[in-house]
């Protein structure tokens, strides 16, 4: 019994000092796509971002937002021609883990305790 709590706890130290890779500055400029199902199909969407300004490119819809960097791995993105009330809230996007082809993230609406994730690729 005490070998197994001895191996447990040995185990839980080794987990515990794991922290994911978080190369965020990799990612902070490119051109970059991003896969979802919408309604039971694949969609993309291309954007490029540059240190302030990222666009958008969306089954032909182009949509363009300010960037505005929280630190690192965090940003504040906020569509400046936006053309309803929903795409006027600014969304807060934050890198959790990072490779070499891209990273995943969390988003939602700044404000709002509803997140969502998602992983993009950097398009070479």
């Amino acid at each position: 019994m005490k070998k197994i709590l001895i191996a447990c706890s040995l185990l839980f130290l080794l987990t515990g000092c794991f922290e994911p890779e978080r190369n965020c500055a990799d990612y902070r400029v490119g051109k970059f796509e991003y896969k979802t199902y919408i309604n039971g199909e694949m969609a993309t969407s291309t954007f490029i971002r540059n240190d302030s300004i990222e666009i958008d490119k969306f089954q032909g819809n182009t949509d363009t937002s300010s960037v505005r960097w929280i630190n690192d791995c965090e940003y504040i993105l906020r569509n400046i021609n936006p053309k309803s009330m929903a795409e006027e809230k600014a969304i807060h996007m934050k890198i959790l883990t990072t490779n070499k082809d891209g990273y995943t993230f969390e988003y939602g609406v700044v404000g709002d305790p509803k997140k969502q994730r998602g992983s993009v690729t950097k398009v070479k």
